[in-house]
């Protein structure tokens, strides 16, 4: 079978060197990159202030809009921040404080990203939110209908990962937000897991926001997180997370706020430039391809690996039904973090999360023998015990 997206291998330069099936921590570096920090330090070089008038002030929309087509949202309704954790606390900003108000309940699953979770605890100590964690059974998956359920008319917001963090187990976010919405509660979707190498639209499930950042699938490196807001609500809300940038006219440098009647009312200091620079090329490949194409290969790639590893005698811990799983399998061993050392020290870049295993990703950069050989070397370290020192380093 001809594989169409392996003729974009040539544009990452670490595909070269080693085996790289951790697209869900970090994405590989489009080559193209190299080329647009030279792009940025050139400009400031030669262009010094008159950089920020040449481009750099608009980036956080211009290279939002790129992020906008990946995730099915409209023109101008996403603008780039530093990463999620900011993100949310941005949003949340929007709906404090209560004043006394019943609807004061947060609602999340137990396996959302702990970098959310401490976000809404420390809000929850200072504000008087309640927050109810929806438990786990199994420690990889979420019971839809325990989600659901959570949800009530005293929620305020449901700030959901989209595809988990540790077992790529893909939520129902259409049923969690027409839920939501029944009861008058909003949601952030956090597509972090998602975008990328799952197809969906925030308009289809209209959700009224969602964040992420470009650091795993969207191979735009670390430093460009992003934002949605739905259309109809930016006018509405007032971040008290805010900065110059907001402002409807931040150079008249007034000493009272008046927001900005777009989506950039929900900026704040200045952005990371260099970042976003690094950011677009990644964007642009996503968006030459496709999400549809990435998802179809990942889709058929992710099931050979589970077959593999269930031959080789390992227990896969990710969702074996494909219509609840992201890009990611997570495969159990009792050594799988010493298992995980030991592949990175040989070259195949993979990462080890406790409770769920070596987690293996392919993207449309992977070939399938790629597939083949990480299993069988996991499978050689695992019976000969040929296990890494503990002072060998791990990937995030």
């Amino acid at each position: 079978m001809t594989d169409d997206l392996l003729k974009y291998r040539s544009e990452f330069p670490i595909l070269e060197e080693t085996v790289y099936l951790i697209s869900h921590s970090l994405g590989a570096m489009p080559r193209a990159t190299y080329e647009r920090l030279h792009d940025y330090a050139d400009k400031w070089a030669t262009r010094g202030v008159r950089a920020w008038a040449e481009g750099w002030w608009d980036m956080p929309v211009t290279i939002g809009n790129e992020i906008a087509r990946i995730i099915g949202a409209d023109e101008n309704t996403v603008v780039m921040h530093q990463n999620v954790s900011i993100c949310q606390s941005l949003l949340l900003s929007c709906l404090l404080p209560l004043k006394d108000s019943k609807r004061n309940k947060i609602v999340f699953e137990e396996l959302n990203f702990p970098s959310v979770m401490y976000a809404y605890e420390a809000h929850a100590r200072a504000h008087g939110l309640r927050i109810e964690q929806v438990k786990s059974d199994d420690g990889i998956t979420i019971p839809t209908q325990r989600m659901l359920d959570a949800i009530d008319e005293e929620t305020l917001l449901v700030p959901m990962s989209h595809v988990l963090f540790k077992s790529a187990f893909l939520q129902d976010a259409k049923a969690i937000t027409q839920r939501a919405h029944e009861v008058g509660a909003m949601v952030v979707l956090d597509t972090y897991q998602s975008a990328g190498t799952v197809p969906f639209s925030v308009k289809d499930l209209n959700v009224e926001f969602a964040t992420g950042g470009s650091v795993k699938w969207l191979c735009g490196g670390p430093g460009a997180g992003y934002l949605y807001v739905r259309p109809d609500l930016i006018d509405q809300l007032q971040p008290k997370t805010t900065g110059w940038m907001a402002h409807e006219h931040p150079f008249a440098f007034e000493s009272e706020m008046h927001y900005a009647p777009n989506i950039t009312r929900f900026l704040h200091g200045s952005p990371a430039i260099p970042a976003l620079y690094a950011a677009e090329s990644g964007y642009k490949i996503i968006n030459e391809i496709g999400v549809a194409a990435i998802r179809e290969k990942s889709m058929r790639q992710t099931q050979r690996l589970i077959e593999l590893a269930e031959e080789a005698g390992f227990r896969v811990t990710s969702p074996k039904d494909p219509a609840q799983r992201g890009g990611t399998i997570t495969v159990w061993d009792d050594h799988a973090a010493e298992i995980t050392k030991e592949l990175i020290r040989r070259e195949f870049i993979v990462d080890y999360r406790p409770g769920a295993g070596v987690r293996i990703s392919p993207h449309f950069y992977t070939k399938d023998e790629e597939l083949v050989l990480v299993v069988a070397e996991m499978k050689k370290i695992r019976d000969n015990g040929e296990y890494a020192s503990e002072k060998a380093g791990a990937a995030f």
